[in-house]
């Protein structure tokens, strides 16, 4: 089982286990399994560039070259941002309790592509953070699983059905075009012209 998420409001301490929300478990899924002619299973393989080499499953890897081409462990590593910053990582959300202090508005929530979806269990109940739920409060903090680079945004709300969930995702990017903008229209050579006697003319009355 997974280690529970800790969150704190209004001086009470809560433990929220989580369950993940999967689309096989609501929709189910299919698999596709590939033989040959005489029924045998087969396995993906990778044809390598030079054209006639095959490596099976686990012949290939990942590795960190330098520009001069020497080999680097994930450990030597630094991440940085685009201007050479180094970044510094996050812990995961699970190591300190988290302060439920911020809330999101229904539309800072929407703003957000939503890619994780855990029903959280409290393992008692607490009736001021269960009452802000209820209310519609959506709670946001910083949320990363294991640590990394960077956090997700954590909102933690209450459904309709009365099951507590966190989604967790990114702000979504959408850049607004002016609306002046036109598209592009390429005219096509040889446009073949079609003619049908049953064609619906509109300008009938």
């Amino acid at each position: 089982m997974a280690k529970p998420l800790t969150v704190v409001f209004r001086g009470e301490t809560v433990n929220l286990e989580l369950e993940k929300v999967e689309r096989s478990k609501l929709y189910g899924y299919v698999e596709t399994e590939v033989v040959d002619d005489a029924g045998r299973h087969c396995e993906l393989a990778t044809l390598i560039s030079d054209g006639h080499s095959i490596v099976g499953k686990g012949g290939t890897a990942l590795a960190y070259l330098t520009a001069e081409g020497l080999w680097r462990r994930k450990t030597e590593l630094t991440a940085v941002d685009l201007h050479g910053k180094v970044i510094e990582p996050v812990k995961s959300t699970f190591d300190a309790p988290v302060p439920l202090d911020a809330t999101a508005s229904v539309d800072d929530y929407l703003s957000h592509n939503i890619h994780l979806i855990y029903r959280m269990t409290p393992d008692e109940e607490s009736v001021p953070l269960s009452a802000a739920l209820k209310a519609g409060t959506i709670f946001r903090f910083p949320f990363s699983y294991r640590g990394g680079l960077e956090a997700s945004a954590g909102f933690l709300l209450q459904g309709s059905d009365g099951n507590i969930f966190l989604c967790v995702g990114k702000p979504t990017s959408a850049e607004f075009v002016d609306l002046k903008a036109t598209a592009a229209v390429v005219p096509q050579a040889d446009e073949a012209v079609i003619e049908d006697d049953d064609a619906l003319d509109f300008n009938l009355v």
